[in-house]
């Protein structure tokens, strides 16, 4: 399959699929962390061309409910409603299947709730940051490794490690990666569907 991977600069979920065989490309304004098929520059510029499956990531700066004591002024200056025209550009591209990802957020009423909500600790990681899924014409997730009761022995910093991420200049990199786990979910479970599927 030809598949796009929206506003990713790690190349993680990229590579999960291009291990699987599929051309998978990702694009971002940003150059990509691990080499690859990466394609600098806007995402919107490429949503005609030929592919089967756009997997995006769009910036959650002005729509994650972790940032709502700044919704008035980004609502004020044009900010948040940038963000949610961008997300719904993803949402309406010419495509047969997507999925987009996104801290839980104001998407949830402006556009419709996600189809589902997953967890690092469902793919094997000893961590919780809750991420929503938006998904056309593909199947919600299957936990692959549940390691939830491993994951509350630990302490809160260590559960919640990326929201306890000292400040820095990569802090918002750290943050935004997609955990391998999650990653290789996608490739296994998405790159290996029948070629018709509508289940939305």
């Amino acid at each position: 399959m030809n598949i796009l991977i929206a506003c990713e600069y790690s190349g993680t979920v990229r590579d999960a699929f291009a291990r699987q065989g599929h051309n998978a490309v990702s694009c971002d304004l940003l150059p990509s962390d691990s080499g690859g098929h990466h394609i600098i520059g806007d995402v919107r510029d490429l949503l005609d061309g030929e592919w089967d499956m756009l997997i995006a990531f769009p910036p959650c700066t002005h729509l994650a409910v972790s940032g709502a004591r700044w919704f008035p002024e980004k609502r004020a200056d044009g900010r948040q409603q940038a963000g949610i025209d961008f997300f719904m550009d993803m949402v309406n591209a010419p495509i047969d299947r997507i999925a987009i990802e996104n801290p839980i957020g104001i998407m949830s009423s402006h556009y419709r709730k996600p189809n589902q909500i997953i967890q690092p600790w469902m793919f094997g990681h000893l961590e919780q940051k809750s991420t929503c899924l938006w998904l056309k014409n593909l199947p919600t997730l299957e936990s692959t490794d549940n390691v939830l009761e491993a994951m509350m022995d630990l302490p809160k910093n260590k559960r919640e490690r990326l929201h306890y991420l000292p400040p820095s200049k990569d802090r918002w990199k750290l943050r935004s990666k997609t955990f391998q786990g999650i990653a290789e979910a996608m490739a296994d479970q998405w790159g290996n569907l029948p070629s018709q599927l509508s289940l939305l």
